[in-house]
């Protein structure tokens, strides 16, 4: 017997593709009632925004075959079987190896993804065309226990004051979830680590004017009811969900770009994939402008290097990530004064 199957019409560059969606009636989100069909009509409803944020980069796909409850993985190398129209780029990661990464260069292959069950998207920062080099600076503003969205909106307020004193425009986007994700487009004239380094400026700055709202601790246990910082997310093959992502999370939300102006009042829980399509046709794309004047992180630099020479030095890593020079002990600070 054949397998169920339909297929969607997706217009985009090159003309309207015909795409095949295998299992449609599969559920991806049991409150709702959403299946792998939804989905694919969500991504080719609002394609054209979603490329523009997320295409022409190397992306994770992460992937749940028998829905957001089920189990999940991580894709990063074109699988088997890919659209011709859909592309790979080498990129290296942290342990120096090299293999290919997906790209994605127009809603069918955002949909094609879909079929192979993506619910969230993860970007590189950087072009396919240059990928050791990122062309945006983000932050991710994580509310710890005691914080939620609402004390996330004075942090990212402050953040964009902070990146425009560094000559960088910011713009803002909801997680999917209970933080907050600034990004600032830049010139991909520094490799990761120094954009690390000035993310970590820019959080440092953030920190000392907000200290009881906001903090940089790596270890959860010294972070307190703060927003945290996590600088982190700027390091090689560190992604966050894309702009216009759908999350894994019960009802469906999407990590959704806004104007500054939309930020105090609003409620993430708003905008999912319902609802999204809707708010792209009436408001338009508050990302779309996003890459057409992008700034430098030299004066962010500057910034941290007065840091380091004030005594102020390396952050940590990652737990996966090889030994990094400067880098404090990878140990929490509990278990470490246990040991003294």
């Amino acid at each position: 017997m054949a397998s169920e199957a339909t297929t969607l019409s997706v217009d985009g560059p090159h003309g309207t593709r015909e795409m095949r969606i295998s299992s449609p009636g599969r559920v991806l989100w049991p409150d709702l009632g959403l299946t792998k069909l939804d989905l694919a009509r969500y991504i080719a409803a609002v394609g054209e925004a979603f490329i523009a944020a997320n295409g022409d980069r190397p992306v994770s796909l992460q992937r749940f075959p028998d829905g957001i409850d089920g189990e999940q993985f991580f894709s990063k190398n074109p699988p088997k079987g890919a659209p011709e129209f859909v592309r790979s780029v080498p990129v290296v990661y942290p342990s120096a190896r090299s293999h290919p990464q997906l790209v994605l260069d127009e809603p069918a292959a955002a949909v094609w993804a879909v079929q192979m069950n993506t619910v969230v998207f993860h970007p590189w920062p950087s072009r396919a065309g240059n990928s050791d080099n990122p062309d945006q600076l983000r932050i991710d503003l994580d509310p710890q226990p005691g914080t939620d969205f609402d004390d996330a909106i004075p942090v990212a307020l402050e953040l964009r004051s902070v990146l425009a004193e560094a000559g960088l425009s910011a713009f803002v986007k909801t997680s999917g979830n209970r933080g907050l994700h600034i990004f600032a487009p830049i010139q991909p004239t520094h490799e990761f680590l120094d954009v690390r380094h000035a993310v970590i400026a820019a959080a440092r700055e953030l920190e000392r004017r907000m200290p009881k709202k906001v903090t940089t601790a790596w270890w959860k246990e010294e972070r307190g009811a703060r927003v945290f910082l996590d600088f982190n997310q700027a390091n090689r093959d560190r992604t966050i969900a894309g702009a216009y992502s759908p999350r894994a999370l019960a009802h469906a939300p999407v990590s959704c770009p806004l104007e500054w102006d939309e930020l105090s009042g609003a409620n993430p829980a708003n905008f999912t994939v319902t609802t999204v399509p809707d708010r792209l046709r009436t408001v338009g794309d508050p990302w779309a402008r996003m890459h057409a004047d992008p700034g430098s992180v030299d004066t962010l630099l500057s910034w941290w290097k007065r840091d380091v020479e004030a005594g102020l030095g390396e952050l940590p890593f990652p737990p996966d990530y090889p030994k990094m020079p400067g880098e404090p002990p990878r140990v929490q600070p509990s278990r470490a004064r246990k040991k003294d």
